[in-house]
């Protein structure tokens, strides 16, 4: 399944490792994309991973999930 969510905050490639990094560790999430110029992430990941999962994760690396 593919989640896409709307970021806050993301400016650099640092903020794309970042976030690819730690929603990347997750158990069950098979990629991440993140896009500046969107100010999107997109997640294919497995049905155990809930959108709330991702959104602290996200979160938890200093960026708001909209």
């Amino acid at each position: 399944m593919k989640t896409k969510l709307k970021v806050e905050g993301m400016s650099c490639e640092h903020c794309v490792k970042a976030i690819t990094g730690a929603v990347g560790e997750l158990s069950g999430v098979n990629s991440v994309e993140v896009s500046l110029e969107d100010k999107t992430v997109t997640v294919d990941h497995a049905d155990q991973v809930t959108v709330e999962i991702l959104k602290e994760t996200i979160e938890d690396q200093g960026y708001d999930v909209l």
